[in-house]
């Protein structure tokens, strides 16, 4: 009976969707030869004569790219990618079609480009709002799908937790099957162990089977899969990588090989680029308006005590690389003759007199937007150390070249919090791990106008 729903649900919705890209076709030559100002308009006929292989085109490409398989775990933006590329294709063949067997007709551009912006907007808006009254359905209680988990541990933990979470996706649990006496999750009764899931498919009416298996009973995943057979159930198998994903982790298809990724950089591809314009642009700003004061720090430390206005140090970045780090000098050129590299101290003896000034103001950082313009430091992101110190955390503190995976940063969510000099590393690694996780261009411009609103003076500055 359920089949019979989707296949009645599918081709209603396969009808109303030509519908609407009929509907675009029709609107998109009104707006090029009635809303625009034209002297020659072309009948509609020789318009109305696309409509048969438009459908035709439309609903193989749609099919194609399985827009009417139930994705109750799908997204919208996944949705709205394969309708785009849906319709790129029906435009392609629709051009050619014109090209080699419409000869005589002469097919405004405009119209094809208009048309084939239109489907994808119409038709992903018109998909967006079904999918939302069908979440609005299930929330109360309709159209739903019932559902067991086979495993214990985190995975089967998880599974519940966001299930519970998302009622609009209408997937009722009805139990989990187990062979840990004590059942995760709370409310989800415990159905049995791992070789009860025959009967219960048997005794109940299930419709998805979630697979959440920790690593200690993996093995049974032939034997449980087996008890399932060829039972007409959807078979979801969640990977025990909770313990294991350290940075990041995602799932990814390469030639139909899912690939786990346990630990990726968040900066790749479109968000690499978007990090690196707002740093070119932030910072090559900021360069220009600090030029100033930078141009009159430099004569006073000249003027002030002999030696180099500028300090290079040798600093960690992006990968585990070293780069040199500019910074103005604070301290006397033979700093470090005695004690070796060092920590800065309140009070250090170590600082002139303008340099103290400069630490305790972070006005000694502005010449790392060079830095930035070079591509060697971000605007923002864990703030780099020097590799004798780096040596040491590593040995300390578990999980900290994980902070390596992005550029280093002038600035960053760790020293905003207050995480900055001799204080804890445990917690500086914390929130440097914590800004890599839910990076965003928009969590960079928070810290940064974060940065700007509290000033650059810190009590950990020495």
């Amino acid at each position: 009976m359920l089949k019979a729903h989707s296949r009645l649900l599918e081709h209603l919705t396969l009808a109303f969707d030509l519908c609407l890209i009929a509907v675009c076709w029709v609107s998109a030559y009104a707006v090029r030869f009635h809303l625009m100002r034209v002297t020659d308009v072309p009948p509609f006929r020789d318009y109305a004569l696309q409509l048969v292989p438009i459908l035709l085109v439309w609903g193989f490409a749609f099919r194609a790219f399985d827009l009417y398989r139930p994705s109750r775990l799908g997204s919208h933006f996944s949705e709205w990618l394969d309708v785009a590329k849906a319709s790129t294709l029906g435009v392609l063949v629709l051009v050619a079609i014109m090209t080699f067997a419409f000869r005589g007709y002469d097919y405004s551009r405009l119209v094809i480009a208009g048309f084939w912006v239109q489907s994808i907007v119409a038709v992903s808006f018109s998909r967006a709002v079904f999918r939302e009254l069908l979440r609005f359905a299930r929330r109360r209680g309709y159209n739903q799908r019932y559902a067991i988990v086979v495993g214990g541990g985190e995975p089967a933990v998880e599974v519940l937790r966001v299930l519970r979470r998302r009622p609009d996706v209408g997937i009722r649990v009805l139990g989990l099957l187990s062979d840990k006496a004590e059942t995760p999750g709370g409310d989800a009764p415990r159905l049995g162990g791992l070789e009860d899931v025959r009967a219960v498919l048997d005794r109940q009416q299930v419709d998805i089977v979630f697979i959440a298996l920790p690593h200690s009973e993996s093995g049974h995943l032939t034997t449980v899969l087996n008890e399932i057979g060829d039972d007409p159930v959807a078979i979801h198998f969640v990977p025990d990588v909770f313990g294991l994903a350290s940075l990041r982790g995602g799932v990814e298809e390469f030639e139909s090989i899912p690939f786990i990724h346990l630990r990726e950089s968040p900066l790749y591809g479109w968000n690499r680029v978007a990090k690196r314009v707002l740093d070119l642009v932030v910072g090559g700003g900021a360069l220009v308006l600090a030029a100033p004061a930078m141009l009159a720090i430099a004569v006073l430390l000249k003027l002030a005590s002999p030696g180099p206005v500028l300090y290079r140090q040798e600093r960690m970045g992006l990968d585990g690389r070293p780069f040199q780090m500019l910074k103005f000098r604070t301290m006397r050129v033979d700093a470090e003759r005695e004690t070796g590299p060092v920590w800065a101290r309140p009070n250090d003896s170590r600082r002139t007199r303008l340099g103290a000034f400069l630490r305790r103001f972070s006005l000694d950082e502005l010449p790392q937007l060079w830095n930035v313009l070079r591509g060697e430091m971000s605007l923002v992101g864990p703030r780099p150390e020097r590799p004798s110190f780096v040596e040491e955390f590593r040995r300390r503190v578990p999980g900290y070249m994980l902070r390596h995976k992005v550029k280093a940063g002038i600035t960053g969510w760790a020293q905003i919090n207050g995480w900055r000099g001799q204080t804890s590393i445990e917690k500086r690694i914390e929130y440097d791990l914590f800004y890599i996780e839910r990076w965003s261009l928009g969590f960079d411009l928070q810290i940064l106008c974060l940065t700007f609103w509290f000033g650059f003076r810190n009590r950990n500055a020495y």
